[in-house]
């Protein structure tokens, strides 16, 4: 780093005239800039510039270096432009990975649009609704509902978060009833999702009282879109994020029950490995997917 501020400096004031004006130029304090070129002059083995007359001059010595020290800055502001455009034009494989149904409603869709923007960039989903190593297996962005992770080089950026309810086909309701409280329950056909924290416990809150609700499930599954799929059959009572069923129940297609009763709510957490600088294409596709989560409001539709 010396080296080039002394190169730098060097420059500057061979340009300007003067020594004060290159420091002034440089952010550096006059007795710096002084230290800056006897360092340089020294290392050289050679007198680059004439002090001796009231405007400094280059000695030949440093005219002929003054050339080449031109020619390398040019070089490093071209090297450095190239790296900037490389890091604002996202280019290669962006590796991400979701649950199948995040995928299926807030990845696939929005895919289009991104690539039509970004041509340079190939997307590769991996639908799981197992939490994969973002180090191990080489992916670029997950999509999680972790409030946190246990490894520290990986960062979360919050992208919304969503209440859980309990819902069901009006056709189950008109067979088996609406429940009222949440004793109700017990006696009904619940539909669980079996990667849940805790599956055979429902957390119901109401006025700050909460009801812990021990239950058995007449279907599990690890993939919310066999449940709803069954929910929508009249199978049972599902218990699934609303991110899930929103249009599901906007549609009438599955019936909130025990809406005044609060589920605890997931937080929709983007994680990507920690690095000083973010690689353009998983910054670009960040930004697109929390403008588009911006602009449909979802965070606002999925807490009502």
């Amino acid at each position: 780093m010396d080296r080039l501020t002394e190169i730098e400096l060097f420059v500057r004031t061979a340009e300007l005239g003067s020594v004060t004006k290159a420091a002034e130029k440089m952010d550096l304090s006059l007795s710096s800039a002084s230290r800056y070129l006897i360092d340089l002059e020294t290392r050289l083995g050679a007198r680059l510039l004439d002090r001796s007359t009231r405007r400094i001059q280059l000695t030949p010595v440093g005219q002929e270096h003054l050339k080449r020290c031109k020619h390398l800055l040019i070089e490093l502001q071209e090297a450095e432009s190239l790296v900037s455009a490389s890091a604002s034009s996202p280019t290669g494989v962006l590796r991400i990975t979701s649950s199948a149904s995040f995928a299926m409603n807030h990845i696939g869709p929005l895919l289009p649009e991104y690539m039509r923007r970004f041509p340079d960039v190939r997307v590769e989903v991996e639908a799981s609704n197992r939490y994969a190593s973002l180090l191990d297996s080489a992916i670029d962005l997950a999509v999680r509902t972790q409030e946190f992770e246990v490894d520290s080089n990986i960062t979360i950026r919050r992208l919304a978060t969503t209440r859980r309810v309990l819902a069901a086909a009006p056709s189950y309701l008109s067979q088996h009833g609406i429940p009222r409280v949440p004793d109700d329950l017990q006696r009904h056909q619940l539909l669980l999702y079996s990667y849940a924290n805790r599956p055979d416990e429902l957390h119901l809150t109401r006025d700050d009282v909460t009801t812990v609700l021990s239950v058995n499930g007449a279907m599990k599954c690890n993939e919310s879109q066999v449940i709803r799929a069954a929910a929508l059959q009249g199978l049972g009572i599902l218990v699934q994020p609303k991110y899930i069923i929103y249009d599901d129940i906007v549609s009438g297609r599955l019936i909130p029950v025990l809406d005044a009763w609060e589920l605890p709510r997931l937080t929709i957490n983007l994680a990507y490995a920690n690095r000083k600088f973010v690689t353009a294409k998983v910054r670009t596709f960040i930004d697109f997917l929390v403008e588009h989560f911006e602009t449909m409001g979802f965070e606002r539709k999925w807490t009502q």
